[in-house]
């Protein structure tokens, strides 16, 4: 991310998810590029685990609930895992086919990478969608996984017919201020010295409106601090050095936010400046983690925004 207001995000890259998976290395996969067996691609709709490889032979693990189109693809943020959106799948999947993959280095996905790129984890969803039927593809990314869509519609252009990012992109197009490269280099310092009480930190000061529940903002805090932090610390580098242009440039589809109150209304105008037609959610009193914090109201937004991706489309025809 490239704004003043990024910097504040990525004091909430810290927190724009959480609960990394802890697991063992993973055998390495096919080779780059290799077709996946006719019966592999077959979707498998109950919640079954799912392998798909990255280009770099990383296994990345998804779940695929429902069978109506279009194909829904949650994407988590940073340190976070695909259980972050357990109170959508169940909503969403009555109609449409859901699919919540987890990024390489979180959840059961696998952490044999050398380079933690926002690129990478594009090709890490991209990797999930070949694996699956040809249709028509909502991406939907918290914080992070705003980013990391946007990298993936790159991938897949033909498929993608909009973007929903979940606190995500009001930054587009904002001027870097002064000091914040320093700002950025202090907080990964931090980080470095002291992981868990500079992650709790940040998460009870900045992630949640002042009535939050208490028990919810600490077990928040807490599952952010178990991520490992040679995988947070790089992602979290790559997201301060992540240039929207290219990805704007090409954008393939719609690009929405659903967004809280905490960090005020976002400039419409900056953001329309780059991208024609954007617009903006605002689920007011709620916190970063929204989607969690106020199921009921994110999905029946979210569910809206599909529907008007749907219209959109030539061709396109939601399942009711």
């Amino acid at each position: 991310m490239s704004t003043a207001g990024r910097c504040a995000h990525l004091a909430g890259a810290v927190l724009v998810l959480a609960g990394c998976g802890r697991q063992a290395e993973p055998p390495s996969g096919p080779p780059a590029g290799a077709a996946a067996p006719a019966a592999q691609r077959m979707r498998i709709a109950d919640g079954a685990p799912r392998i798909a490889h990255a280009p770099d032979r990383v296994h990345i693990d998804y779940r695929v609930y429902g069978q109506g189109e279009p194909l829904i693809v949650l994407i988590h943020g940073w340190s976070g895992d695909a259980s972050y959106w357990r109170a959508q799948v169940a909503d969403l999947s009555r109609t449409y086919t859901v699919v919540t993959p987890n990024l390489a280095g979180h959840g059961a996905s696998g952490r044999n990478r050398a380079s933690w790129s926002i690129e990478a984890f594009g090709d890490d969803v991209a990797a999930v969608l070949a694996e699956l039927p040809e249709g028509p593809v909502v991406l939907v990314g918290h914080a992070m996984g705003g980013v990391v869509a946007l990298e993936t519609a790159r991938r897949a252009p033909t498929r993608v017919i909009g973007i929903v990012g979940v606190e995500a992109f009001d930054d587009i197009g904002a001027p870097r201020r002064a000091g914040a490269e320093a700002a950025a280099a202090a907080r990964v310092a931090r980080l470095r010295e002291d992981y868990i009480g500079t992650v709790r930190e940040l998460v009870s000061q900045q992630y949640f409106a002042p009535d939050a529940n208490p028990a919810f903002a600490r077990s928040i805090a807490d599952d952010i601090a178990l991520a490992p932090p040679e995988v947070a610390i790089a992602s979290l580098i790559a997201m301060d050095r992540y240039d929207y242009g290219p990805a704007l440039a090409e954008l393939p589809a719609p690009l929405v936010a659903i967004l809280s109150s905490l960090r005020g209304a976002p400039d419409i105008a900056r953001i329309r400046s780059q991208v024609p037609g954007f617009r903006a959610e605002i689920m007011r009193g709620r916190g970063h983690f929204l989607m969690m914090e106020d199921p009921a109201g994110f999905n029946a937004l979210l569910r809206r925004e599909v529907d008007a991706f749907v219209a959109a489309t030539p061709g396109a025809v939601a399942v009711q």
